[in-house]
């Protein structure tokens, strides 16, 4: 009689712990979100041989690469976009292994100046995008010509973006991770080891003397990094300085797995000043990490919610932070229907631009318009102090989601690259728009199950 009792003490119980809804996501939303970023990541998928609109070509790198987006959303094969979405799982050891190959065998091998004189590319840089026809590196955004990239009066910097070097560090972390492929590490692509090209790629962000964290002035600027290009900050800059303190944690992960503890123990030990120097240099009153020092320093909402996702930012930091994003929320000028601002409304440099120093009007484009790839980095966020908020903003984010499907048809698109009411849409069919949300999402999960 006893054993029954507890047999079905046990399987209500159990009925209740498996019927519980996983943290700010409903159960069937999850679904949702899960088998879009599915068709979306096939829908960026160009397999060998696949054309693409003219004039762009073939695929003829001989392997599967994976775009920004499916339809005709950026033709090319971009570095970061890619390596934000690795984490899905849904792209295989092969696939990740040949995007991996081909950017390192496109990594700049020799300090070149472009034919405007403007320019120069130093060595180690990792292109910006890659043409699918003819496996060309573009190092600068704004053109797919590689004979003339030019940055057209410094309207893209004079360097290519600092982001894309760290970026090529985590997907080279993230396949051997996936694999237990070490040996590749020792693989020479172009007579120069993977390893050997992970670390010169680290190196290439300039710094001020002293200091890991990325540093630029409008004299050698470079594109902090590639979800606002259009915009330009100067100073030291707190977004690369996120990737720089990843990429320098998985390099340490690297070399332990090369069993190189010396080199393991430096990239650890600069993780840990970048860490501390974040704080120490970005942070405002309110608990907002600043985008940079110099042009542009508005509170950011990326750097900030990408911050506390990491864990870079923590005790009281961590707390004064989410609270702002929050009330920001709440208030109505954070988000619109799940996307996120990259500067809270009323936090504009002025009343004609949210950033100090952009190429478009406000409201466009990075600018001021709504994104979604960050909207899993503010719901964790939000979560750290008030979980109905964060549920709320994700049920946002899914509705919008099943309102615009672009699966329902062609007069469709979300989602949207972003967008801004009551009808700015910019992007159809962008990967990064729900692969970083689900990632954040199912990591979540993760913890709490």
């Amino acid at each position: 009689m006893i054993r029954k009792q507890l047999f079905v003490i046990f399987y209500f119980a159990s009925f209740f712990v498996f019927a519980q809804e996983p943290g700010i996501i409903l159960r069937k939303d999850f679904r949702f979100l899960e088998e879009m970023v599915k068709d979306v990541t096939e829908s960026s998928r160009i397999y060998p041989g696949q054309k693409l609109p003219d004039p762009f070509g073939s695929n003829n790198t001989g392997g599967v690469l994976i775009r920004p987006g499916g339809r005709d959303t950026y033709p090319a094969f971009w570095i970061r976009d890619y390596a934000m979405s690795i984490e899905t799982g849904l792209v295989d050891k092969k696939e990740q292994k040949h995007m991996l190959l081909l950017t390192a065998a496109t990594q700049c091998d020799q300090t070149w100046i472009t034919r405007s004189g403007k320019g120069m590319v130093p060595m180690g840089a990792i292109a910006d995008h890659i043409l699918v026809g003819s496996s060309r590196p573009i190092y600068y955004p704004g053109t797919y010509d590689y004979e003339v990239q030019e940055n057209n009066e410094s309207q893209y910097g004079h360097f290519p973006p600092y982001c894309d070097q760290f970026f090529f560090i985590k997907m080279a972390y993230l396949y051997v991770r996936n694999s237990s492929d070490i040996k590749i590490l020792k693989k020479e692509i172009n007579h120069i080891k993977l390893i050997d090209r992970l670390e010169l790629a680290f190196k290439v962000p300039p710094v001020r003397d002293g200091s890991h964290l990325v540093y630029t002035t409008e004299t050698f600027l470079g594109v902090d990094f590639g979800f606002r290009d259009a915009e330009k900050i100067t100073g030291d800059l707190a977004f690369p300085s996120i990737m720089k303190f990843c990429a320098a944690n998985q390099l340490s992960w690297l070399f332990e797995k090369l069993r190189d503890k010396q080199k393991s123990e430096i990239y650890k030990d600069i993780a840990t000043q970048i860490k501390k120097a974040i704080p120490d240099t970005f942070l405002n009153a309110d608990g907002m990490l600043c985008a940079s020092t110099g042009l542009s320093k508005q509170a950011d909402v990326w750097s900030t919610a990408l911050a506390v996702y990491l864990g870079i930012l923590e005790d009281e930091n961590i707390l004064k932070a989410c609270r702002h994003l929050d009330r920001a929320y709440i208030e109505g000028k954070l988000a619109y229907k799940g996307n996120i601002r990259h500067i809270i409304q009323g936090e504009d440099f002025s009343n004609t631009t949210a950033w100090e120093a952009s190429k478009v009007g406000i409201n466009v484009y990075q600018n001021g318009a709504y994104w979604g790839t960050p909207t899993g980095w503010v719901a964790y966020a939000i979560s750290k102090v008030n979980s109905e908020h964060a549920a709320q903003l994700i049920r946002e984010f899914i509705d919008d989601l099943r309102e615009n499907d672009y699966r329902k048809g062609s007069e469709y698109g979300a989602p949207y690259e972003c967008i801004y009411p009551p009808d700015y849409f910019r992007g159809p069919v962008y990967l990064t728009t729900v692969s970083c949300p689900y990632i954040v999402l199912k990591s979540m999960i993760k913890e709490n199950q």
